[in-house]
């Protein structure tokens, strides 16, 4: 199978180098992907948004001959759910990575502080304290370090979608900072935050506990975690 890996935020295709091990183990072809706007610090992120990125991994897919599957890491999940609404009929399974699918005329996060056409990783002081469990100061470090700004407009475009098919492609979600059944429950609640992943017909739900970069607490655990999901998944013939 090949497996298309979206980073989150702030991350390049290296920062799934730690996870992919188990899967080329398996002899599945891994597909990390650099968005742009990531190549290095100083790229330029002007003119850059949400349909880039969506675009960015349409055309990763459309470069396989045969089915794939999608993985996308916190806002990486908003994008690889564009790109199954435009490609419904090539992607077999989207793994949602603490994330989950946003919806037409959402956004992914408009709160995050700015500076200019770009959005730097914040301060940690800013962020919740579930997000960073097991993220410990050599990992933030290193994490830091690593960081590239994000395209602001990547961060507060609205989601625009047009294909109904995506609701047929069957999701996983690896819950990290909270409980899978805390999702399920708002599912049952019709909570909005998950009223798009509340229409997808074919949704299996895993627990993975840690903070919201698991690629980093426990990059081996998820590589697992993933491997299974994608035994899982069915292929039309």
């Amino acid at each position: 199978m090949d497996i298309i890996l979206v980073p989150g935020f702030w991350l390049d295709a290296s920062s799934w180098s730690e996870v992919t091990p188990p899967l080329v183990a398996a002899g599945h072809r891994v597909h990390p992907l650099t968005l742009p706007g990531l190549e290095a610090a100083d790229a330029p992120r002007a003119g850059i948004g949400l349909r880039t990125h969506i675009d960015a991994v349409v055309a990763a897919v459309d470069k396989i001959d045969g089915p794939v599957v999608l993985v996308g890491h916190s806002g990486g999940g908003a994008i690889i759910h564009g790109a199954a609404d435009a490609r419904p009929d090539r992607v077999a399974r989207a793994i949602y990575v603490d994330s989950g699918p946003l919806g037409d005329g959402g956004v992914i996060n408009d709160q995050l502080p700015a500076d200019g056409d770009e959005v730097p990783l914040p301060p940690w002081e800013l962020f919740e304290d579930a997000d960073l469990v097991d993220l410990n100061p050599e990992l933030r470090a290193a994490f830091r370090a690593r960081a590239v700004p994000e395209p602001k407009a990547v961060a507060q475009d609205r989601q625009e979608l047009h294909d109904e098919r995506r609701y047929d492609v069957p999701a996983t979600i690896i819950a990290c900072e909270f409980p899978s059944s805390l999702i399920q429950d708002w599912i049952a609640q019709e909570n909005p935050y998950v009223g798009e992943l509340a229409r997808i017909r074919d949704v299996e739900y895993v627990d993975l506990p840690t903070g919201h970069w698991p690629q980093f607490t426990r990059p081996a655990e998820l590589g697992a975690v993933i491997l299974a999901a994608v035994d899982r998944t069915s292929v039309a013939p």
